[in-house]
């Protein structure tokens, strides 16, 4: 074979390797923008998402009559909109950071059983302000906040634990559990509930702390499988309360099951 032949048949070989990983590569690209398109859209409502299949929303001027059947406690014609199906406290505490730093505030929260939150809820968070880009900024913190406040939320087969800390509570946190303006807040969850209870035991034990409220699954929560505990107090002495429950809900979990886990980095 000449030498001429020679790199001939190796080129040959070369582009048909090119050929077939282009090939291979189309797919998978092809696919990925699919998967792009079905997250995105064009209509002027629409905020974006995030985490615990959360989806933010904007409505410049509600309609009258929808108002009227939604019994705000206060009436705002631009309402932003935070739905979630799971993960409800991280979202109250991710809307408590929204009204911090935007003109708005939270009119309405509700926690609703959602059967994709295993044990726990899903959350309706609806924001009001005059001017709808106010609204509209106090939704996309609420879903950038949410990388954050998922951070201490874990997770297995056989229930879950979420833990939320602030510094200092803002009107979302009042609104949802009583507590008191601008005093460090707690909140504590165990799922099952029987989890929840020694959490919520090992909390008060361990600083000193104020019980601002407790739920269960007949009282205060949407008959979900949790206990939720809300402390108040003391920075210092809220963090650790919270701290504390965090370590024996997953030791207490993972009886039950694996070891839990979080998907986002602890921020407590």
């Amino acid at each position: 074979m000449s030498q001429d032949n020679l790199v001939e048949q190796i080129m040959a070989q070369v582009m048909a390797k090119v050929s077939d990983q282009t090939a291979a590569n189309t797919p998978q690209k092809t696919q990925r923008g699919k998967i792009m398109a079905e997250k995105s859209c064009s209509l002027t409502e629409f905020v974006g998402t995030a985490i615990g299949d959360t989806i933010g929303l904007v409505i410049a001027n509600v309609d009258q009559q929808l108002l009227d059947a939604m019994k705000l406690e206060k009436r705002y014609r631009s309402i932003g909109i935070l739905g979630a199906r799971t993960g409800a406290g991280p979202h109250i505490m991710a809307a408590d950071e929204a009204v911090k730093g935007t003109n708005t505030e939270v009119v309405s929260i509700e926690l609703p059983r959602d059967t994709k939150g295993g044990a726990g809820h899903g959350s309706l968070i609806v924001f009001g302000g005059e001017d709808v880009s106010d609204v509209k900024r106090a939704v996309e913190v609420a879903l950038k906040e949410l990388d954050r406040t998922f951070g201490d939320v874990y997770a297995n087969d056989a229930g879950h634990i979420e833990l939320q800390y602030s510094a200092r509570a803002s009107y979302a946190l009042e609104k949802a559990f009583g507590a008191p303006l601008g005093k460090a807040c707690g909140v504590i969850v165990g799922a099952p509930a029987s989890v929840g209870v020694l959490m919520a035991d090992t909390a008060v034990k361990s600083a000193n702390v104020d019980v601002v409220a407790y739920s269960s699954p007949a009282h205060g929560t949407s008959f979900s499988n949790e206990v939720i505990l809300i402390v108040s107090g003391d920075s210092g002495a809220v963090r650790q309360a919270v701290i504390s429950a965090r370590e024996i809900g997953k030791t207490l979990l993972g009886a039950l099951g694996d070891e839990p886990t979080n998907t986002r980095p602890s921020y407590i």
